[in-house]
């Protein structure tokens, strides 16, 4: 990665969203062509050259999860625009192409992406190679946390905090201390009734079966070696609790038996859906 501090996990879902593209089967979980722009000709001939690699089970275990917490996060946004939200804040952005490929009834929206300054940085000029301009109604939000709050990067940008938003925060709170992440919990719950956030967590390694707990530690070698290892990791008990104790009214959390209604009823079985959850829903 060209810069220094640049999320190389954030690189690494844009990967594995491309690997979605060109190796799976038809119908997509996500349809997501402008990862492939993004990641380049010489990316996409590397991932059709080492298509047996990324059908390993803990590379197909990972690959279904990102491009499920993205699917299932954008239609829960399509839900909250259909009630009138017109704020959509995208938390530890990274490379998220959702603004890129926006849909009819996105365009109404206000989109913020938030991220470190290297991170924003990199895909900005990744944007800029590819040749895709950013789109009117999206704004750039950098923040540096170690000089400022989410709820003073926020206001600094003008996101407002008056009107009901829609947030996404996904594969960001393993990487942050617990602390870190009731202040992200409660900077969103002082936005207006029918606001909502869906993000991701990891389990305690050691409630896991003997098959997850070998997924997850292929995936934490890997973020280990990229130099963002994972820090916390929380129950659904756990989690229920903290957004409870920050005003959150409805809290969810997306099963294995919706996920297949949704996402895998009408598709083969090449893809693995893990049996627990981590993507959670909640709202004010």
């Amino acid at each position: 990665m060209p810069y220094r501090h640049a999320s190389n996990t954030a690189y690494g879902t844009l990967f594995m969203r491309g690997v979605h593209q060109l190796l799976d089967d038809k119908p997509l979980i996500l349809d997501d062509p402008v990862a492939l722009t993004l990641l380049g000709e010489d990316t996409v001939r590397q991932i059709k050259n080492t298509r047996d690699h990324h059908q390993a089970l803990e590379a197909r275990a990972l690959r279904t999860h990102v491009v499920v917490r993205s699917r299932f996060t954008e239609d829960r946004l399509a839900e909250a625009v259909g009630r009138g939200i017109r704020q959509y804040v995208i938390l530890g952005a990274g490379f998220d192409t959702f603004a890129y490929r926006q849909p009819v009834w996105a365009k109404e929206l206000k989109i913020f992406e938030v991220d470190q300054p290297e991170t924003q940085a990199l895909k900005r000029l990744q944007l800029k190679r590819a040749g895709i301009s950013p789109p009117p109604n999206l704004s750039f939000v950098s923040i540096d946390f170690e000089h400022e709050s989410l709820g003073e990067g926020l206001q600094r940008n003008r996101v407002s905090f008056a009107e009901p938003s829609f947030f996404s925060w996904l594969g960001v709170t393993m990487y942050l201390k617990e602390n870190a992440i009731d202040a992200v919990l409660r900077t969103i719950a002082q936005f207006p009734k029918e606001s909502e956030v869906v993000f991701t967590f990891a389990k305690p390694p050691d409630t896991l079966s003997a098959h997850e707990r070998s997924i997850h530690a292929s995936l934490s070698k890997i973020v280990t070696g990229a130099g963002e290892p994972f820090v916390s990791f929380f129950t659904h008990a756990t989690i229920e609790i903290k957004l409870r104790q920050a005003g959150y009214k409805h809290i969810a959390f997306l099963s294995k038996e919706e996920a297949e209604e949704r996402y895998f009823c009408q598709r083969s079985s090449d893809l693995y859906i893990p049996r627990r959850s981590t993507i959670a829903c909640a709202s004010l």
